[in-house]
């Protein structure tokens, strides 16, 4: 591992713990050449997921993409950066769990949905309104009548 002060590759770990539900390691290091001590992760690799859009074209899942889509749809709500974090873990692991390579986008966006509902419910609206791209009022009260029921 090169240390991020000195760039030298010379290093000891001095703990390591489990770290983010069991999906990573924690290590902390102690470069032996300027003695600053650092931390590093370390991840299983996995398959990249690929999300077939409408239009068919296909590219990688980003979470990021989930983060900002579900940070926009919670904004000034009570809905804290950890919860939105643990959402997408959650929505990744599922569709890592159902799908080795890819999944429709539709699938992602009604799973998330589904998640987003239990989080809170003017999110889910805000969400669903962009998501469901709602024409007129009236395909938006047929949603909301969905939700009431």
């Amino acid at each position: 591992m090169k240390c991020p002060y000195c760039g030298k590759t010379k290093d000891s770990v001095i703990d390591s713990r489990v770290a983010k539900n069991g999906s990573s390691v924690r290590r902390r290091r102690r470069c032996l050449k300027c003695d600053r001590r650092f931390t590093t992760y370390e991840y299983v690799e996995r398959n990249p997921l690929m999300v077939i859009k409408k239009d068919g074209r296909r590219e990688h899942f980003d979470r990021q993409k989930l983060i900002a889509g579900i940070t926009k749809a919670c904004e000034k709500r009570p809905v804290s950066v950890g919860k939105i974090e643990r959402l997408v873990d959650t929505i990744e692991r599922t569709l890592e769990k159902k799908h080795d390579r890819e999944v429709l986008s539709k699938e992602v966006g009604e799973l998330l949905m589904k998640q987003l509902r239990h989080l809170d419910e003017i999110a889910y609206v805000r969400f669903a309104s962009v998501y469901r791209q709602f024409k007129d009022v009236g395909q938006f009260v047929k949603e909301l009548k969905k939700f009431l029921k």
